[in-house]
């Protein structure tokens, strides 16, 4: 299985980064040269544990449909979600969240293995990782543009299943 591992330093708050990385209209609007849209299950706000989330991308020309769920959580430090349905073998995404004295250390680790075998190694080896890789990068760029500005005001509800939290601009 192949991994990939990111770290970003974002000067905000672990709680809105921890929001802004599980908010679906956040990763449409990162994505948003992909045409990536969440088209079932939650389709806009916060994504929450055990919730499914189906989206529909435009990758390498071909319209593709993914369904992700999130299966780990623990508010503001981590979730993960994996594929339940979709063009990989294994796709799993862990993101950690670490408070830095008032900054959040955002870590990525994603898993993915392509299906058809030798042909999907070849394809993981020779273009897959470092688009994926991109993808992410562009991701957690969003989201540290989004924390780090006042962009985020309009993104982020306080979800009445949890505490409600005051985000502050830090700085």
């Amino acid at each position: 299985m192949n991994k990939i591992e990111l770290s970003t330093l974002i000067e905000a708050p672990i709680t809105l980064c921890f929001d802004l990385a599980r908010s679906i209209d956040l990763h449409t609007i990162s994505l948003d040269h992909t045409n990536e849209k969440a088209v079932g299950c939650v389709t806009t706000g916060l994504i929450g544990y055990n919730q499914t989330v189906l989206w529909q991308a435009t990758h390498f020309g071909f319209q593709q449909t993914l369904e992700t769920k999130i299966t780990k959580y623990t508010r503001p430090f981590f979730f993960a979600n994996e594929m339940a349905k979709g063009v990989f073998k294994t796709m799993i995404h862990d993101h950690f969240f670490y408070d830095m004295n008032g900054d959040t250390m955002m870590v990525d680790h994603f898993y993915f293995e392509s299906p058809l075998g030798l042909l999907g190694e070849l394809a993981d080896l020779i273009f897959l990782k470092k688009y994926l890789t991109n993808l992410l990068i562009k991701q957690n760029a969003v989201i540290k543009e989004y924390a780090e500005s006042e962009k985020w005001v309009d993104l982020i509800p306080v979800p009445f299943s949890e505490p409600a939290i005051v985000y502050e601009k830090m700085g």
